[in-house]
């Protein structure tokens, strides 16, 4: 059974086009489609355990949903995390810098030292991990908009090297460091 944010199935029944990677995607047949959806919340008590699903702000995009299992202390974060890289904005469907920052204050308000967190990418994790990734997007986030506000342009920016003392770590995933630079410049700049 799956169930998702209303945006999900919404966007999921259409094709849909990313621009960054210049790809189509297809609308999904109907049996991959969500066939419970939800506005804001939903509970479900399932194994001696309460879920709590709930909607934040467009943050990888508008359909995300954190899911907290909260008897067993276990958080879902979905692509709102991507634990070991920089996260993937699909600034297509909604997606902001702002709305994953959030998202993870969010996250970081349910957790305590023993939640184990599961990110959307990457290894188990944990509160102290997830804040050190709040940190670095919060550091992109206000270097990125000092650039714009300074009017420099994504191109010189980029050429600056401004991540430079997060790419060993964050720049190995699915985006490279100038990829995700440019996600976010595009993405304050609107």
């Amino acid at each position: 059974m799956i169930i998702a944010h209303d945006n999900v199935r919404a966007r999921l029944s259409t094709e849909q086009f990313m621009e960054m990677l210049d790809r189509k995607f297809p609308a999904s047949p109907p049996t991959a489609l969500p066939i419970i959806t939800f506005n804001d919340t939903v509970t479900l008590h399932l194994n001696n355990d309460e879920i709590y699903a709930f909607h934040v702000a467009p943050a990888h995009t508008d359909g995300d949903s954190i899911i907290h299992f909260r008897d067993a202390n276990v958080i879902h974060t979905g692509d709102v995390y991507v634990n070991g890289s920089y996260p993937f904005i699909d600034l297509d469907s909604e997606g902001s810098i702002e709305g994953i920052i959030a998202a993870v204050e969010q996250l970081l308000s349910l957790a305590d030292d023993r939640t184990k967190i599961i990110p959307g990418h990457g290894e188990l994790s944990n509160r102290v991990e997830l804040v050190t990734y709040r940190d670095v997007l919060v550091a992109v986030r206000d270097r990125v908009s000092q650039a714009i506000a300074q009017g420099i342009s994504v191109e010189d920016f980029i050429a600056s090297n401004p991540t430079a003392d997060f790419d060993s770590t964050w720049g190995n995933g699915f985006l490279t460091p100038e990829q995700f630079l440019r996600i976010v410049y595009a993405d304050l700049s609107r």
